[in-house]
C-alpha cells in the first residue's frame, strides 16, 4: 500500500485574524500534528467568513475539526475522539497547591544555599513556610475581592466582620516577608499566629463538623481546591512558625 493511503488527514477550520488569533485553533493544529495527521489548515480570516461557516455547518463555535470528512467538532471535542483526557471546568484539582509548595520548597533550598551555604537545616524550613505564607498571600492579593467573598464562606472572624477578608492577605504576606528576613519577630509571629489560628478552627469546623463541601480560598478566588486537609495544614503550618518564632525569640 502507498504510503501516502496510510496518512491520516484531518481539516481544521479556525480564526486567524488580524485582532485574533483563535488559541483553541492552534492547541487543536498541534493536538493533531502530535497524532501524526496531515492538517489542511483552513484560517478563517474575516468575521463574516466565521458567520458563514458557522452558519453552513449548524455550528456554534470554532475551531472545527473534521477527519474522513466526519465533523469531530471542536477542541475538546477531538481531545475526546483521540482518547485524549479531558476536565471539567468547574471540577475539583489540587494541582494548585501541588505547584506553589512545590515552587516554595525548592527557592527554600535556593535561599538557604545563597544565606547559609547549606540545603537542608532548621532554617530552610522556616524558609520553606515563610515563602510559602508569601506566595499563598501573593495568589490571594490578585483579586482581593473575589477572595473576601469565598473566604466568607466559612472564616469565622469573616462572618462577623467582614472587612477581616480584605486585611487577611496583607497580614499573611506581610506576616511572610517579615518572617523570612527574620525582622520584626515581635510583629509577625504573633499576626500569623492569631489569623492561622482562626483560620484552623473555621476550616476544622467547616468541613469536620458542619460537613460542608466548599472550595478553599487559600489560593485566591477563583479556586477549584477543595476546603479540607490542605486548607488545615497550611494554617497549622503558619501556627507552628509563629509559635517556633516566639518561643526562640
Amino acid at each position: 500500500m502507498p504510503k501516502d493511503n496510510m496518512q491520516k488527514h484531518a481539516t481544521l477550520y479556525r480564526m486567524v485574524m488580524t485582532d485574533h488569533m483563535c488559541p483553541y485553533g492552534l492547541k487543536a493544529k498541534d493536538l493533531l500534528e502530535r497524532g501524526h495527521f496531515v492538517v489542511d489548515d483552513r484560517h478563517l480570516t474575516s468575521r463574516a467568513e466565521v458567520d458563514t461557516f458557522k452558519a453552513e455547518h449548524g455550528v456554534k463555535t470554532t475551531p472545527q475539526i473534521f477527519i474522513d470528512d466526519i465533523r469531530i467538532g471542536g477542541y475538546d471535542d477531538l481531545r475526546t475522539h483521540l482518547g485524549q483526557p479531558t476536565k471539567a471546568k468547574d471540577s475539583t484539582t489540587y494541582q494548585p497547591v501541588i505547584a506553589l509548595f512545590s515552587i516554595a520548597a525548592l527557592l527554600a533550598i535556593a535561599v538557604a544555599w545563597l544565606s547559609l551555604g547549606t540545603v537542608f537545616t532548621g532554617r530552610t524550613i522556616e524558609f520553606f513556610i515563610s515563602i510559602s505564607m508569601v506566595l499563598l498571600g501573593l495568589q490571594k492579593l490578585q483579586d482581593v475581592e473575589r477572595f473576601a467573598t469565598m473566604f466568607l464562606n466559612y472564616d469565622l472572624l469573616a462572618q462577623r466582620w467582614v472587612r477581616y477578608g480584605y486585611v487577611y492577605p496583607f497580614i499573611e504576606t506581610g506576616a511572610g516577608l517579615l518572617m523570612m528576613a527574620g525582622v520584626l519577630t515581635w510583629l509577625a509571629a504573633p499576626s500569623a499566629l492569631i489569623v492561622a489560628g482562626i483560620g484552623a478552627v473555621s476550616v476544622f469546623k467547616a468541613v469536620y463538623i458542619d460537613k460542608r463541601e466548599l472550595k478553599c480560598a487559600c489560593v485566591g478566588g477563583d479556586s477549584k481546591v477543595p476546603l479540607g486537609f490542605i486548607s488545615l495544614t497550611e494554617n497549622l503550618m503558619m501556627v507552628g512558625m509563629a509559635i517556633w518564632m516566639l518561643v526562640t525569640l
